[in-house]
């Protein structure tokens, strides 16, 4: 019975220790640490296609002619064979083409002509529209890249290479003794009866246009560009150039783009159709600086002389309580949700106030009735930042910006600039990086030139954070390398693990004004729940206390952190620089994680047209203290709030913890753990002496036997 109790007792000290970490977690790379374009990817599979990716049915395609045209509305399939993160990056290019152009693309529902896109060995298309009923595009493995997918729909909308233009030789200088034997062909020049280039400018940045490197024999460019300064440019895979789009939409005769509703960078003196409101004590004012800042614009950072303007509410002057409204012009939407987005810079007090409202018109409401959206939280800071609010508006409305000074002392006020409008989802987190050159000049690569995102949760209430190489890993220097990590969250005991079919997309921003000529850069990783760990049996993406390892915040708060997925060759610096993803020394990471497990089922799965869905939203939210509370599995669940030492749980979020409560519990664990200790000690010893006196006790009545 001691020995019971002692085994006890230490069974019951093994349950109150905390878990052991796991040894320092890895990053993995999926494309294996390889900046493979296109052509790389269906060179090395032994692919011989027409320039590479082109598949020719029956003899050269063209696209003269309204045959080898699409309708605006394009029906496609997607087949069981893709990956799950091509499925959902497919959908995701959709979105570009419905926001830069009038194409729009609808599951197919028999009709004649249609796109079905499947993994295949590498990436490939045919050119135009073939009339051949169902028409093939491989997404193939290491395919899932946004300007992959955009590139090889381009060819399925009728586009060749743009380096394959009648005019190239006047851009272009094709070193032919440096092209693979047997692939010269792919260098060939399109006649003026194959293909016309819609008077378009011969445009370096095509995502259309062959990389400098394609098809070479050895380790010198076989593309060369009479302008030098393109050499690093030619072959980008990050999003549609401008020409792109024009030709695009010279092409299928697009007038408007579809989810596009508004820009607005202030640059001339009508404002964008913007009026102030009558309904207020101030206006705003158009100016190109503020002595307490800013001190220029953000469309153009002071650079060009006499231009450059923003909107501004001086809250230095009036009484308290004061308002300026500032109301866009009427607009029409076709969705029931929008995204704003737009810079703010606040050099005002701490208690003045920007809000963002609508103001919505109905038949019952002709003159329209006001909602509040969102107030703009956040300090007086001297610099610009970036804010996404999301809208759900159904009927014709204006945007609001309404700003209140507050009580405190001002020096300057609340000023807005680069305002766009658009019927698309907003990111869920942004990650501002402040002092980017100054790290880019002085990050190591590897390790130690690692940094890391602030926690961020997902809407299913999953924790993560994205690490970032400033300089690249020692196996890839002079790129940006990202990489995704679920961590230990609030939500963990009720989430389900592994964690199934999360995507997650990391968006570096190109900080062009108009959202319609940006180039970002983005890489998107699924959280496949089967996926093993390398090097073991456990899943990549179980919880992070059971396959991560220890880490802290800088509060020193910590929590464990799960093994990363994403890429040593995200970004070149070289590419970096090429844009304006470096604006105001900063750049911007948007971060969205969303559910893409509604694509597992058999085609037809979802509708990316023009409608939204609340069927994952309670009729009734249950859930306290600002807790959002979603269906799963047909249940509702709490998704708890929490912050950086604080965070709500329960099954309705109705206890809080924080970092000084979970002090008392470790400190109440360590005594408890010697208490259980000496306990055992104790009984060990008493066991052992009481074993001793019974053993002394027979030998000496044996002794008295004999």
């Amino acid at each position: 019975s001691c020995i019971s109790l002692c085994a006890f007792l230490i069974i019951s000290l093994f349950f109150l220790l905390p878990p052991q970490p796991a040894p320092e977690t890895t990053e993995l790379d999926v494309d294996g640490g390889m900046d493979q374009d296109i052509f790389d990817i269906n060179e090395a599979l032994g692919l011989d296609l027409f320039e590479g990716d082109i598949r020719l049915d029956g003899g050269r395609n063209s696209i003269i002619g309204n045959s080898y045209r699409w309708p605006h509305v394009i029906p496609y399939v997607l087949e069981d064979s893709l990956e799950m993160n091509a499925k959902g990056l497919i959908l995701k290019a959709f979105e570009q083409y419905r926001l830069k152009t009038c194409i729009d693309f609808k599951p197919w529902e028999g009709e004649r002509n249609y796109i079905s896109v499947f993994k295949g060995s590498g990436c490939w298309s045919s050119v135009g529209n073939q009339q051949v009923g169902l028409q093939q595009l491989s997404i193939g493995a290491n395919c899932d890249k946004i300007g992959t997918i955009q590139h090889e729909f381009l060819h399925a909308l009728g586009f060749w290479h743009e380096q394959s233009r009648s005019d190239r030789d006047d851009y272009v200088s094709i070193a032919w003794d440096r092209i693979l034997a047997g692939k010269g062909h792919n260098f060939d020049k399109h006649n003026d009866t194959e293909s016309d280039f819609l008077n378009v400018p011969y445009d370096y940045t095509s995502v259309m246009h062959y990389s400098q490197n394609a098809f070479k024999n050895g380790t010198e460019p076989t593309i060369i560009t009479n302008i030098p300064d393109f050499m690093g440019v030619i072959g980008q895979r990050m999003d549609f150039s401008h020409y792109d789009l024009q030709k695009l939409n010279r092409l299928y005769n697009c007038s408007f783009s579809l989810s596009f509703m508004d820009t607005c960078s202030f640059e001339l003196e009508n404002i964008c159709g913007m009026i102030q409101s009558s309904d207020d004590t101030s206006d705003w004012q158009h100016l190109s600086q503020v002595p307490a800042g800013p001190s220029t614009d953000h469309t153009s950072m002071g650079e060009c002389e006499d231009f450059g303007y923003f909107m501004h509410f001086n809250t230095s002057t009036g009484a308290e309580g004061s308002t300026a409204v500032l109301e866009s012009r009427i607009l029409y939407p076709k969705r029931d949700f929008q995204c704003l987005q737009f810079y703010f810079y606040n050099s005002g007090h701490e208690s003045d106030r920007l809000s963002v409202w609508v103001r919505e018109y109905t038949p019952a409401h002709p003159n329209g009735t006001l909602r509040f959206i969102e107030e703009i939280k956040g300090s007086p800071a001297p610099y610009w930042q970036l804010q996404h609010v999301s809208l759900n508006v159904s009927s014709k409305f204006r945007v609001l910006f309404r700003g209140v000074r507050g009580s405190g002392f001002s020096k300057g006020g609340l000023s807005i600039d680069d305002i766009n409008l658009s019927e698309t989802q907003c990111p869920h987190h942004i990650w501002h990086i402040r002092n980017f050159t100054h790290l880019l000049n002085t990050s190591p690569a590897g390790a130690a030139g690692r940094i890391y995102s602030p926690p961020f949760y997902s809407s299913k209430g999953y924790a993560y954070q994205v690490s970032l190489y400033v300089n690249g890993t020692t196996d890839s220097p002079f790129n940006l390398a990202v990489y995704l990590h679920l961590i230990s969250g609030a939500n963990d005991d009720q989430l389900q693990w592994p964690c199934p079919w999360q995507q997650g997309t990391m968006v570096l921003l190109d900080q062009q004004p108009d959202i319609r000529q940006r180039m970002s850069n983005q890489r998107s990783i699924t959280t496949d729940p089967l996926k093993l760990s390398d090097s073991s049996s456990t899943y990549f993406w179980d919880r992070p206390d059971k396959v991560g390892s220890i880490a802290s915040f800088p509060n020193g708060t910590t929590f464990m952190r799960g093994p990363g997925s994403g890429t040593s060759a995200f970004i070149t610096h070289e590419r970096l620089r090429s844009r304006n993803f470096i604006k105001e020394d900063s750049i911007y990471i948007l971060l969205t994680m969303e559910d893409i497990s509604h694509l597992l089922p058999t085609q037809p799965s979802v509708s990316p047209t023009f409608v939204t869905s609340t069927s994952n939203m309670c009729p009734d939210n249950p859930c306290e203290n600002d807790g959002v509370c979603v269906v799963v599995d047909r249940a509702p669940v709490c998704r708890c709030p929490v912050g950086n030492d604080w965070w709500y749980m329960g099954e309705r979020c109705e206890r809080k913890g924080s970092t000084q409560e979970n002090t008392v519990i470790a400190v109440s664990s360590t005594i408890a753990v010697f208490v259980v200790m000496l306990i055992v000690t104790i009984t060990t010893a008493v066991c052992l002496k009481k074993k001793y006196s019974q053993g002394k006790e027979n030998r000496e009545s044996l002794a008295l036997e004999e």
